[in-house]
């Protein structure tokens, strides 16, 4: 039997920022409390404290309460850059992370288009920190805790296409109110969280729409296929340089100790056309 992709639709509508999502998600994974750590742009910001968060969006009439999560990728740019595989894309969707296996070499942070991953550096020993959309829950049946908390059900969950049919319902139904989008369906080959609004997502500093279709791991393997032939070409490059410098050190010591100790070749240096007293007397 098949397994669903499941998903969560965010309608942009009804969302009145109360952020009971956010404590919800808080109290489920047992997050840390907020602190105002330097390297937290702001609050809102998604941090080890926060793995899910309202981003407000100011417009010429109204605010505008935008919810920010790991996007779980169907083909996910930070499982293919993770070179343990602590992150994982599961077959029901989510993306988790085995922090056991982590080595912390951040390559998620830096691959993901959604700018999602943080890090808790101010953890003795840090680990990556995202969103795993409940996945304990999710498999046994229940819905994600932050979906659970909406009071609005500005977000729902369940099979990502039925949610795709329910977000295209409801632009149809209201063509005048909602963007003739749905985003999350295409871009960089879809993902798991999709938005629909009544402002361009686009428009915002929020990484919530991006152009390209293209899913990003299909990048990177065209740019891992020329990596074999960069290293090798390195590695001779800069064994080369090495060994000029080794050489030219070599040199450079042999010559500065034939400067003080004089030929070794049992001279005493003289001219060869230079008399010795003796011969001199004899003369």
């Amino acid at each position: 039997m098949s397994v669903r992709n499941l998903a969560i639709l965010t309608d942009v509508t009804l969302c009145t920022g109360c952020e009971s999502c956010v404590v919800a998600c808080q109290q489920a994974n047992g997050l840390p409390a907020e602190k105002p750590w330097r390297w937290v742009k702001q609050i809102d910001d998604l941090s080890s404290a926060r793995w899910t968060t309202i981003r407000a969006v100011p417009q010429d009439d109204c605010t505008r309460y935008v919810r920010r999560q790991c996007r779980h990728c169907l083909d996910p740019e930070c499982v293919s850059v993770c070179i343990v595989g602590a992150l994982k894309k599961t077959p029901e969707g989510p993306v988790t992370y085995d922090r056991d296996i982590c080595i912390g070499c951040r390559y998620c942070l830096i691959a993901c288009p959604w700018e999602i991953p943080r890090y808790s550096w101010e953890d003795t020993v840090p680990y990556v920190q995202k969103c795993d959309f409940c996945y304990s829950r999710v498999v046994d049946g229940e819905v994600p805790a932050c979906v659970e908390a909406c009071p609005t059900q500005a977000t729902i969950f369940g099979d990502r296409d039925e949610l795709l049919a329910e977000a295209h319902r409801r632009i149809a139904a209201e063509p005048d109110k909602y963007v003739d989008k749905v985003w999350g369906e295409t871009e960089v080959g879809g993902t798991s969280v999709l938005y629909i609004s009544d402002v361009d997502l686009n428009l915002t500093d929020l990484e919530v729409g991006i152009s390209s279709e293209e899913p990003m791991p299909h990048r990177t393997t065209k740019i891992l296929h020329k990596m074999p032939t960069v290293f090798v070409g390195m590695a001779a490059l800069m064994g080369g340089v090495h060994w000029v410098i080794r050489r030219r050190q070599e040199l450079m010591t042999g010559a500065a100790a034939t400067a003080k100790t004089g030929p070794t070749d049992g001279t005493t240096g003289s001219s060869e056309n230079e008399e010795s007293p003796a011969e001199e007397n004899n003369a």
